[in-house]
């Protein structure tokens, strides 16, 4: 099963090898079978990541760390709403899911199309087949009073004023929701327009586009907007 993905939509399936092999590790840092199991079905050459430690123990580290910090917010707030934009191929709701939430998978047609493979909706679990920026999206949101918006390496492909307009979308639209994000480095947003990293490394006609120093500069996107916490891969499991 495949469906054709070129360019950004293609970076999903880095994330789902990553997640997928990281089982062969002695002590894996993440157990995630549904990847193996997608991994397993999509008639594609995963071999060209095989060279890539680097970007597989991040994408395991941020899975670990993005896991925790669903689940503190899902035990804080049990019966909470959760967005997931941008999801790919991404299993997190079969990790985190108490029985009582609600969650919404956002990604493209083309996207979502695939995640109805190994995906069933369910009256606490929704697939939404639209482009992020097509804001028409929020409407098929139920409103709760607990909410919380995951973007998970996404951010990252769009320019400052595409991702300065989605965040103050999701903050006039969302009322008091939080939100956790994956941000990457200006510092690597310059280095990719030297060399092409995706590209040359992935083979996929990819590139970044955003980054910033640090997660307090987002405040500056919108005085309703605070800054709780960051996060970095470095700090964890330095034994990989």
């Amino acid at each position: 099963m495949w469906q054709n993905l070129e360019g950004v939509p293609e970076t999903l399936l880095i994330p789902l090898w990553a997640k997928a092999i990281e089982i062969k590790q002695l002590h894996p840092i993440i157990k995630d079978y549904k990847a193996i199991e997608i991994m397993e079905k999509i008639d594609y050459d995963f071999s060209k990541f095989k060279d890539q430690w680097p970007t597989q123990i991040s994408i395991v580290i941020r899975t670990e760390i993005l896991d925790k910090a669903t689940r503190k917010f899902i035990n804080q707030y049990p019966e909470a709403l959760i967005i997931n934009i941008g999801c790919g191929l991404d299993t997190r709701f079969l990790r985190v899911d108490n029985g009582k939430i609600k969650w919404y998978d956002l990604d493209l047609p083309n996207t979502i199309k695939i995640r109805r493979h190994f995906f069933k909706e369910t009256m606490r679990y929704r697939m939404i087949a639209k482009d992020v920026f097509d804001y028409s999206w929020i409407t098929e949101i139920c409103q709760n009073d607990h909410i919380l918006v995951i973007a998970e390496g996404f951010l990252m492909y769009f320019n400052e004023d595409n991702v300065r307009n989605l965040i103050n979308k999701l903050v006039n639209s969302f009322v008091d929701a939080e939100m956790l994000l994956e941000i990457i480095p200006e510092s690597l947003v310059k280095q990719n327009e030297k060399q092409d990293l995706i590209q040359n490394q992935y083979q996929i006609k990819a590139k970044f586009n955003w980054g910033i120093k640090n997660g307090k500069q987002l405040e500056k996107f919108n005085n309703k907007i605070k800054f709780i916490e960051e996060f970095h891969y470095f700090n964890y499991h330095k034994d990989r």
